[in-house]
């Protein structure tokens, strides 16, 4: 199968568990990429770091490219031609992977577009909405390393921006934000952990803020 891959914490386990259960095998990673930014739409993720975490992986990465400011259809579209290219290059290829966690409907959204485009989706991890702080936890306490790179400032404060989720992240957060960010309170970038052959090595540079409202942090390669 596919896996939706957005360089973020989710999706990295998703294919932690994916790889843990035989009757699964992911073949490859497919990441939505906006044009003229080159960086992973919704986290923005650099595009080099996105491919390092695919050669970390040990899996290709298929792009699917949207135009900056793109609405809804030209999501569709560019998700739909991403997919005809895996499954040129896979053809018995049915199955894609979503690292979602327990939203029903943004689950919904994908059931419904999935369907229409021939292809079944996957949830691995769904199902933690009582639990997400204690599978934050086991995220961090199995190896998963990650960054926090875009933080929604109407919900969470800035000053979070560029820190590490650990376990003193998940003390610090306020209590209505959900440790795993599902609600989109921030989005993370992942640097190492039981998924990747070897750990990333980034450095942390400056954070703006976008559309008045999101606090991204960039996150570089180091040399």
């Amino acid at each position: 199968m596919l896996l939706s891959w957005s360089g973020g914490k989710d999706s990295a386990w998703a294919l932690h568990v994916l790889r843990g259960d035989p009757s699964h095998e992911v073949v490859g990673l497919l990441t939505t990429v906006t044009d003229q930014y080159e960086r992973v739409a919704m986290h923005g993720i650099r595009r080099e770091v996105l491919h390092a975490q695919a050669a970390a992986a040990a899996l290709p990465l298929i792009e699917a490219r949207l135009p900056v400011n793109a609405d809804n259809a030209s999501y569709e579209a560019s998700f739909a031609a991403a997919l005809d290219v895996a499954r040129s290059r896979w053809p018995e290829l049915r199955h894609i992977a979503f690292g979602d966690l327990y939203l029903a409907d943004v689950r919904g959204y994908r059931e419904t577009l999935c369907a229409r485009l021939g292809w079944q989706p996957v949830f691995p991890i769904w199902g933690t909405q009582n639990d997400t702080a204690t599978l934050a936890r086991t995220m961090v306490d199995a190896g998963l390393r990650a960054s926090l790179c875009c933080i929604d400032t109407q919900q969470l404060d800035a000053r979070f921006a560029g820190r590490e989720f650990d376990r003193g992240l998940l003390a610090d957060l306020p209590a209505a934000v959900d440790p795993c960010g599902e609600r989109g309170e921030f989005h993370t970038c992942v640097h190492a952990g039981p998924m990747f052959r070897t750990p990333l090595r980034l450095h942390r540079g400056e954070t703006v803020l976008r559309d008045g409202r999101f606090a991204f942090t960039d996150l570089l390669l180091e040399d």
